[in-house]
């Protein structure tokens, strides 16, 4: 009975092998389930799979950049989506691909094996990472473990240079429990090759990926264990085109019309409501593109001071139009130009601004008073030499003369002394015009410059 029980036995062994051996039907992967549950028999995930305590496992990892997702200036935040891999050897997983139909690899799942605690330092949120159950074994005990993750790490943003800014920030990967005489990192390719490597980035969006650079460091915390960790520096540089567009090139529009707005006779009032319109102009804009502006409670980037220097130099202009608008109104009622005036404003004044019509800023050297006044003298005797045998009626008519002469030269005087005011005013006005345009070429080149250097350093 005993033997016939083990005939029977191995009839149903014999007719079960080769019934998963025939490659047809449903247990056609019978290979595989049976070298799963070869791998899984008296294995400890708990353990770090080497069969010598002192041997080291290296684990080797690799980092390629997909996207960058977003750049949190405010809260100093990179959110990046990367390829991660990492590949280690489990000295317990190891077969014979001769005993089982030369299967070379097989994917298990993760939650079945050992998986190194290696973690990125900088993580500050969980991302929305796809979740890979699997990894893949070979035959030798090389353990494949390739995944997506959604990357959120702190980094210090450095928004100085906004938009033509530059940001290096960091990924650090190390194990956080073991130290280096258990786990061990290395990188799976070259540092040059994961520099160059942008094969997966998608190169679409506002910021570009210039390289990634990878350093190895060993350090001790009590200086007694040391850890061992791969640190991968993450360059992007901003495009700026959309911001120039947007930003740069409206308030240059601006400051260009202000510059304009000054061949505006000084003696008119357009030029005042002129420059009142383009200060009121930019502080719309101002308020338009205060969103778009990078935030951040330890810098200002220079952007947003080259808009404050901008609405000053505004302010500055509407004011020079006002007090040179002052100087050139109501000249009548003003007093007479003072001879040190005169001497700074009329005379060398010209010679230093260059300006070949003097004749324009010059006082007249010969006015109605000067070169008339004898003329008049003679002709108000003659009207007077005869007044002893004048009638009444003729006294009465020649000071009603002499009255009218009085106002007409009164008139005349106050006519020079607004035309001395006006040369004044004229000559003011473009000294400070061109101080002004100085001003604004030398703020705009050094700008120009620095954002160029900072563009293609």
């Amino acid at each position: 009975v005993h033997s016939g029980g083990r005939q029977v036995k191995l009839y149903l062994f014999v007719s079960v092998g080769i019934w998963f051996g025939n490659g047809s039907g449903r247990f056609s992967n019978a290979t595989l389930v049976r070298l799963s549950e070869y791998l899984s028999a008296g294995y400890k995930k708990g353990v770090r799979p080497v069969r010598d305590w002192r041997q080291t496992t290296m684990v080797a990892i690799d980092l390629m950049v997909y996207s960058i997702l977003s750049v949190d200036e405010k809260n100093q935040v990179l959110t990046t989506y990367v390829w991660y891999r990492q590949q280690w050897v489990d000295e317990f997983l190891v077969w014979n691909p001769e005993d089982f139909d030369d299967v070379k690899q097989v994917s298990i799942p993760t939650t079945n094996i050992w998986v190194p605690d290696i973690l990125i330092n900088e993580f500050v949120d969980v991302g929305k990472s796809p979740d890979i159950p699997y990894v893949y074994v070979g035959h030798n005990g090389l353990v494949r473990n390739y995944k997506p993750i959604q990357v959120v790490t702190a980094c210090s943003l450095n928004i100085y240079n906004f938009p033509f800014d530059v940001q290096n920030c960091s990924l650090t990967f190390q194990s956080w429990l073991h130290i280096i005489n258990d786990i061990n990192i290395t990188l799976m390719r070259t540092p040059e090759e994961v520099k160059v490597d942008k094969s997966v980035f998608m190169n679409q969006g506002e910021w570009e990926l210039l390289h990634i650079l990878s350093k190895y460091k060993s350090f001790s915390i009590d200086e007694n264990d040391h850890y061992a960790e791969m640190k991968f520096h993450v360059v992007i540089r901003r495009r700026p085109l959309f911001y120039t567009v947007n930003l740069l090139l409206p308030s240059i529009f601006l400051m260009l019309m202000d510059i304009v707005g000054f061949y505006l006779p000084p003696d008119s009032g357009e030029r005042v409501s002129f420059k009142i319109t383009l200060l009121l102009g930019y502080s719309v804009f101002l308020i338009i593109v205060s969103d778009t502006l990078p935030a951040t409670a330890i810098g200002t980037p220079l952007i947003g001071v080259y808009f404050v220097v901008c609405m000053a130099l505004l302010v500055i202009s509407l004011t020079e139009t006002v007090l040179i608008v002052r100087l050139v109104h109501k000249q009548d009622l003003q007093p007479p130009v003072p001879d040190w005036v005169k001497r700074l404003v009329l005379e060398k004044a010209p010679l230093l601004l260059c300006i070949r019509d003097k004749q324009k800023f010059c006082p007249a050297l010969c006015n109605h008073r000067n070169c008339d006044g004898g003329k008049d003298s003679e002709r108000g005797l003659g009207l007077l030499l005869p007044a002893r045998d004048s009638t009444p009626v003729m006294d009465s008519i020649l000071l009603e003369i002499s009255s009218i002469r009085r106002f007409l030269d009164r008139r005349d005087e106050s006519r020079d002394i607004a035309k001395e005011w006006l040369q004044v005013g004229y000559v003011l006005d473009v000294l400070l015009f061109r101080v002004y345009l100085v001003a604004v070429l030398a703020y705009s080149i050094t700008l120009g410059t620095l954002w160029s250097v900072w563009q293609y350093a």
